[in-house]
C-alpha cells in the first residue's frame, strides 16, 4: 500500500485547508484511514479517523468541529476538511492505513497502522 498525501500550504488563522490522501490499494474500502500530525518538537498525534465503509468517524477533541475527515472509495482517496484553522494545528500531516480497525482506541493509535504516507506540511500564521 502506498499512500501519497497533498493539499498542505500556508494559511492564515481562521482560514480553512483540504488534504486529500491517494492510496494504491485494490480494497480501498478494506482499510480504515486516519490522519496524524507532528507539530516541531512535539510527539505524532492523533488527529482523525474513519472506517472503511466510512459511516464511522473519530476526531481528537482539538479538531472536534473544524475539521471533517472524508472518503470517496471510488477514488482511493480520504480526505480532511479542516477550517477555522489555529496557529497550533501548525504541523507535518501523515495520512495512515490498515485494515479492519475497528475500535476508537485502534484507529486512534498509530501504532495500530502498517502504512504511512509521507507528511504534508500546514502551517497558520497568526
Amino acid at each position: 500500500v502506498q499512500l501519497q498525501a497533498s493539499g498542505g500550504g500556508l494559511v492564515q488563522a481562521g482560514g480553512s485547508l483540504r488534504l486529500s490522501c491517494a492510496a494504491s490499494v485494490r480494497t480501498f474500502s478494506s482499510y480504515t484511514m486516519g490522519w496524524f500530525r507532528q507539530a516541531p518538537g512535539k510527539e505524532r498525534e492523533f488527529v482523525a479517523a474513519i472506517s472503511g465503509s466510512g459511516g464511522v468517524t473519530y476526531y481528537a477533541d482539538s479538531v472536534k468541529g473544524r475539521f471533517t475527515i472524508s472518503r470517496d472509495n471510488a477514488k482511493n482517496t480520504v480526505y480532511l476538511q479542516m477550517n477555522s484553522l489555529k496557529p497550533e494545528d501548525t504541523a507535518v500531516y501523515y495520512c495512515a492505513a490498515e485494515r479492519f480497525l475497528t475500535s476508537a482506541q485502534a484507529m486512534s493509535d498509530m501504532r495500530e497502522y502498517d502504512y504511512r504516507g509521507q507528511g504534508t506540511l500546514v502551517t497558520v500564521s497568526s
